[in-house]
């Protein structure tokens, strides 16, 4: 399945086969693809968490309203971001780069960010919706359906984690085996309402 393909095949799909758990290899797959997503200056601030345990996926339904996809869908995975990555050995983001790419960086990382709460929080959101898109047609060009949530209550569930103070829990996304297909499509704007050149 190309590109887009897989844009026009995504999805939201509510209903999921309970049965169905991807293999180890599909999850590595899945998510090292999201590591491939684009963050600003390569801080890669997403931190997935997989909720595997049954309990605590069964914690996580009610505080997500029961919605049945917390608990049936094969993968459970809770976008957070850490907020202060910036400042964590900003060097390690360029590792790859020679010691003067990787001093400018961490001094223009840390100008960026520095005393900037909002925006460390914007990027954070940012950062793990385009982490979202990119598991989520990860998913679908490897036959699996998705889901991006937002409907659940996100200071228990940042409870439910133990989620340390300079994290943020961003947003919900389910990876599985759709037991029904999605509503059809509600219909998109048209182009050109939505797209505009130059400027409002």
């Amino acid at each position: 399945m190309d590109a887009f393909e897989a844009i026009q095949a995504r999805r939201a799909v509510k209903h999921y086969d309970p049965t169905h758990r991807l293999s180890a290899e599909e999850e590595e797959k899945l998510l090292s693809a999201a590591l491939l997503s684009p963050t600003a200056f390569n801080i890669q601030n997403w931190r997935f968490v997989l909720a595997k345990d049954p309990e605590l996926r069964k914690q996580l339904r009610a505080a997500a309203w029961d919605q049945a996809q917390v608990t049936d869908a094969s993968l459970l995975v809770v976008l957070c971001a850490d907020l202060k990555a910036w400042e964590k050995e900003p060097q390690r983001y360029w590792a790859k780069a020679d010691g003067a790419v990787q001093d400018f960086m961490a001094t223009a990382i840390d100008q960026y960010y520095r005393n900037r709460e909002q925006v460390q929080r914007d990027e954070a959101l940012r950062s793990c919706g385009m982490a979202a898109q990119t598991l989520m047609l990860a998913a679908k060009a490897m036959g699996y359906d998705s889901c991006p949530m937002d409907g659940f209550d996100f200071e228990e569930v940042g409870r439910l984690l133990k989620l340390p103070q300079d994290h943020l829990v961003t947003m919900f996304v389910v990876i599985g085996k759709a037991a029904k297909p999605a509503h059809p499509r509600g219909g998109q704007l048209p182009l050109a309402e939505v797209v505009l050149t130059d400027g409002f």
